[in-house]
C-alpha cells in the first residue's frame, strides 16, 4: 500500500474512531449514571410522555455511534495491525495471516463466550461473574502473549472487550429498548426480562469501557506491552478499570450529584 495512502487512511479512521467513541460512551454514561437514577422516581404519566420523546433520540446516538467506533476499530486493526506487521513478531511461527485470522476468531467466539456465560444463572451474581470474567481475559491475555506482540495481545484484548460492548448494544439493549419504549407509550408495564436485560448489559458495557480505554492507548507505552509479564499487567488494569466503574457507580448514588 502506498505509505501516504496509509498514513491518511490511519488518520481517517482514528479520528472518527475517537469521535464515534466519544459519542457513544457519553451517551453510555447518562444511561447508567444520570438517567437511571432519574426514572425510577417519575410517575408513570410522566414516564409516558417522556419516555416515547426521549428515548429513541438518546439511543439513536448510542447504537449508531457504537457501529462506527466498531468498524473504524476493526478497520484499525486490519490497517495497523494485521497489515502493518504490528501483530506477531518478524520471527514468529505464525505468519501475518494466520494470526490475523485468530484475532478476528478471538473476537467472534469471545462474544459468544461471554453472552452464552451471562445467560446462565451467573446473570443473578454479578460479582461471581465478575471473577469468572476476570481470570478468563487473564488466561486469554497469557495465551494470546505467547503469539502475539505485546502490543498486538493489548489491542486485541481491548478490541474483545469493544465487541462485545457493541454487540451488547445490537443484539441485547437496543432489541429490548424497543419493546420497553413501545411499552411504556402504550401505558404498559414493559416486560421485566427485558428491563432486566437491558439494565444488566449496559452495566457491564460501562464496566467493560474504563480498562478499553486503557488497552486502547496502552499502545503508545512499550514499557508495559513489552514487559515479560504484559499479561499480568493487563488483567491487572482490567482489575482496576472495573473497581474505577464502581467507584463510578458509588459516586453517582451521592447526594452531590443532585447539587447545584
Amino acid at each position: 500500500m502506498n505509505p501516504d495512502l496509509s498514513i491518511w487512511m490511519n488518520l481517517s479512521f482514528r479520528w472518527i474512531h475517537v469521535v464515534a467513541g466519544i459519542i457513544w460512551i457519553g451517551h453510555l454514561y447518562f444511561f447508567n449514571f444520570v438517567n437511571s437514577r432519574v426514572m425510577p422516581a417519575l410517575d408513570a404519566d410522566v414516564k409516558r410522555k417522556l419516555v416515547p420523546e426521549l428515548m429513541p433520540r438518546v439511543l439513536y446516538w448510542f447504537r449508531w455511534s457504537a457501529l462506527w467506533t466498531w468498524v473504524t476499530g476493526i478497520l484499525l486493526l486490519g490497517l495497523v495491525y494485521a497489515m502493518g506487521g504490528a501483530l506477531v513478531e518478524p520471527d514468529s511461527a505464525w505468519t501475518p495471516g494466520s494470526a490475523t485470522l485468530l484475532a478476528f476468531s478471538v473476537l467472534l467466539v469471545g462474544f459468544v463466550i461471554y453472552d452464552r456465560m451471562w445467560l446462565t444463572p451467573l446473570k443473578n451474581m454479578p460479582f461471581a461473574g465478575a471473577i469468572v470474567s476476570l481470570l478468563m481475559l487473564a488466561a486469554l491475555a497469557y495465551w494470546l502473549g505467547t503469539i502475539f506482540t505485546g502490543r498486538g495481545m493489548f489491542i486485541v484484548i481491548g478490541a474483545l472487550l469493544g465487541t462485545c460492548m457493541a454487540a451488547n448494544v445490537w443484539m441485547r439493549i437496543w432489541p429490548c429498548q424497543k419493546r420497553i419504549i413501545t411499552a411504556i407509550a402504550g401505558g404498559e408495564k414493559p416486560d421485566g426480562q427485558r428491563v432486566a436485560m437491558a439494565t444488566i448489559r449496559s452495566k457491564h458495557n460501562t464496566y467493560m469501557s474504563v480498562p478499553l480505554v486503557f488497552l486502547m492507548v496502552s499502545n503508545h507505552y512499550p514499557t508495559l506491552y513489552g514487559s515479560e509479564s504484559g499479561w499480568a499487567i493487563c488483567a491487572g488494569m482490567i482489575l482496576l478499570g472495573f473497581m474505577a466503574t464502581w467507584l463510578l457507580y458509588k459516586k453517582s448514588e451521592s447526594p452531590a450529584t443532585t447539587a447545584y
